[in-house]
């Protein structure tokens, strides 16, 4: 198994984000894998990537990828 690089991991959400969700919780563990490998605790997301874009959603997927073990923060 080859482990993505955060950009391609990161990439991949952004890519599923954009689809409906499709196939999220892979491309979340392929995530974490990546931020192991890579030594760092915690995602960093941009905001204009993500289609909903609000304090509401932007909190959503925080919970959803918490529960999955992926601390996410946002690009100010």
């Amino acid at each position: 198994m080859t482990v993505l690089s955060m950009d391609e991991a990161l990439k991949a959400i952004y890519t599923s984000l954009a689809n409906d969700n499709q196939d999220i919780d892979l491309h979340i563990k392929n995530l974490k894998t990546a931020m192991v490998s890579a030594g760092q605790k915690e995602a960093v997301l941009d905001p204009a990537k993500l289609y909903q874009n609000n304090r509401d959603g932007r909190k959503l997927l925080q919970g959803y990828f918490k529960r999955r073990g992926v601390k996410v923060s946002f690009k100010s």
